[in-house]
């Protein structure tokens, strides 16, 4: 699938894919919690927490992609949201229409939506 925006010569497409998959499973999960908090676990804690590890790295591996943060974050959240109403049960409209956070936010250890 062709994304607008993100796209740039010298970037590899492995790593553009595993840079928004990994912000699509964050984000979905900082979603459900902020929105679901009677259902907040360990599993979700760790996944959160995985994620913002294995982003970091990969991050410090291609830093090339950065620049691509804004264009990245934006794409992804469209699909976590996606996924966050469809594994919710919630209304769609539940869930803001662009990121409520910011990159910073969402990379904190000790940020935890809805807590």
């Amino acid at each position: 699938m062709n994304r607008p925006g993100f796209c740039a010569l010298g970037m590899g497409k492995t790593e553009k894919r595993e840079l928004t998959s990994r912000l699509t499973v964050l984000l979905a999960h900082l979603l459900k919690w902020e929105y679901q908090p009677g259902r907040r676990g360990a599993s979700w804690e760790v996944t959160i927490s995985n994620q913002r590890r294995d982003l970091a790295v990969h991050l410090t591996d291609n830093p090339s992609l950065k620049s691509k943060l804004p264009e990245a974050i934006a794409y992804a959240y469209n699909n976590a949201r996606g996924e966050a109403y469809a594994e919710t049960g919630l209304p769609k409209a539940t869930f803001p229409a662009t990121c409520p956070w910011s990159f910073e936010q969402v990379m904190d250890e000790n940020f935890w939506p809805g807590s």
